[in-house]
């Protein structure tokens, strides 16, 4: 099975979202991140079967909430690179593909 690995940059981009949807709806706070578990348990399960999105970085979705996370593969580990809302801007994302982090 493959490993799962969230950058810094990753797990503040979830943690922002859970605040937002917290301020909005408490237990909304607790869906998204059971939603971006289950997630992350489908991207494991099959990694490749998700979309290049740009150069080797793929998307997977999260199921009810407008939000995806951007990653890598790299030998037996997945490398979570931004969990970004889908109307965000891609640039972003595409930069941290670069970071040492994930050599």
């Amino acid at each position: 099975m493959n490993r799962v690995e969230y950058t810094l940059e990753a797990e503040l981009d979830i943690l922002e979202a859970a605040r937002w949807y917290e301020a909005q709806r408490p237990e909304l706070s607790k869906e998204f991140l059971d939603a971006v578990a289950q997630s992350e348990q489908l991207v494991r399960s099959n990694p490749n079967s998700y979309q290049v999105a740009a150069l080797d970085v793929r998307r997977a979705l999260v199921k009810r909430f407008p939000y995806g996370p951007f990653f890598v593969l790299r030998g037996d580990r997945i490398v979570i690179l931004a969990c970004f809302h889908a109307k965000r801007d891609p640039k972003t994302w595409i930069n941290r593909r670069f970071s040492s982090e994930i050599v």
